[in-house]
């Protein structure tokens, strides 16, 4: 992954890498380690903005979001752990959006499984993987990184 992105971003002083809580943040601290980048991480936690936070409220531990530079016109590279639905994607978007206009967003995701229920997809993959009905796969850590397949419960 990081070594797309570097031929994406040659010049990669106007990016930030920014990472959904939890998982996807430990994938972006290693992609900006790899990258080399000088600009802080940028660490997004969209629980406020998702779809059924009316239904599952909210995790007793929330880590605000932190944004360390300005969002306008900025080449922001969203990293998340594991796509789904689409829809913690389409939650962090909304997100960058209230904080202002990227010039760009690409989507960087460790892992895509099936399961899509919006029409959103990885600019830059790691793997693909098909699930059986029941099951997800869930990034634990962050030292060491493993993934694990775990019935849904």
């Amino acid at each position: 992954m990081a070594n797309e992105l570097k031929q994406r971003y040659t010049n990669r002083d106007e990016l930030l890498i920014v990472g959904i809580q939890t998982g996807g943040v430990w994938v972006a601290e290693r992609l900006h380690k790899l990258l080399e980048l000088s600009q802080p991480l940028g660490i997004l936690n969209i629980s406020f903005y998702r779809d059924d936070f009316s239904s599952i409220g909210l995790h007793p531990y929330v880590d605000p979001t932190a944004l360390p530079l300005e969002v306008d016109d900025r080449h922001i590279i969203l990293v998340d752990d594991v796509l789904h639905t689409g829809r913690t994607i389409r939650a962090a978007l909304n997100e960058i959006f209230d904080y202002g206009r990227p010039a760009s967003v690409t989507l960087a995701i460790l892992i895509d499984r099936n399961g899509r229920e919006l029409p959103i997809q990885p600019d830059v993959l790691g793997c693909s993987i098909s699930l059986e009905q029941g099951k997800h796969i869930k990034l634990c850590g962050p030292d060491p990184l493993s993934l694990e397949i775990r019935p849904n419960s």
